[in-house]
């Protein structure tokens, strides 16, 4: 799974601040570091001189040497904290994944986290547009299935979803997308006419499409 590290550089300080904070605390904001979420309430940090240390948020410890034989609340601990305050990181019982559309991170619950994952702008839900990134078609989605592309049959063609020729080049490991052509007017949880045909995707083959107001 492709876990989201947030970027490596300092955290903005204002002047008051720089004035007030003790030095462990202005060296968390002030020193350029990458926070890493592993899930189970660890964090790996990485220093501003490279080195890579472990975080146990929950407990307060950290494999660096200020802790180890200080036993202080060293700057990566703080760094740690000061990014889930501040939405940089997720907090223990979240991880973050990268959108598949624009790799912005995601945060989601590290025991139900599946891949691909999407920010709100790449979402999709019942009554979403969507694309087609093979024929360019737009269509309106029914349904996104919890069930993988290649767990999930097409009568019609005696394959999976995954297995159709069309579908040769997108993942197989990812949640079905049910749409219809853009016709129908289609309601969230509503009910899709018997007259219209559902057609099935990988959801990595279809992208959101520009809403109304040209805006995606």
């Amino acid at each position: 799974m492709n876990t989201k590290a947030s970027p490596k550089a300092p955290l903005p300080v204002s002047s008051p601040e720089v004035d007030r904070l003790e030095q462990r605390s202005l060296r968390a904001r002030t020193e350029p570091m990458s926070v890493l979420p592993l899930g189970d309430g660890l964090y790996e940090v990485e220093s501003a001189s490279d080195n890579t240390y472990l975080v146990d948020l929950e407990a307060g410890r950290c494999t660096c040497p200020d802790h180890v034989f200080r036993g202080g609340r060293c700057k990566h601990v703080r760094r740690v904290a000061i990014e889930i305050t501040e939405g940089r990181t997720p907090p223990p019982g979240e991880i973050a994944l990268e959108c598949h559309d624009c790799d912005a991170p995601v945060f989601v619950d590290e025991d139900e986290a599946i891949e691909p994952a999407y920010c709100d702008e790449h979402a999709i839900y019942p009554g979403a547009p969507v694309v087609d990134r093979e024929t360019g078609d737009r269509l309106t989605v029914v349904d996104v299935s919890e069930y993988r592309a290649d767990a999930v049959e097409i009568p019609a063609a005696d394959r999976t979803v995954a297995d159709y020729w069309t579908n040769e080049d997108y993942d197989p490991d990812v949640p079905v997308v049910g749409a219809v052509y853009p016709h129908a007017n289609v309601k969230s949880n509503g009910v899709v006419p018997s007259s219209l045909k559902v057609y099935v995707f990988p959801r990595t083959r279809l992208e959101k499409a520009a809403d109304t107001d040209g805006q995606r």
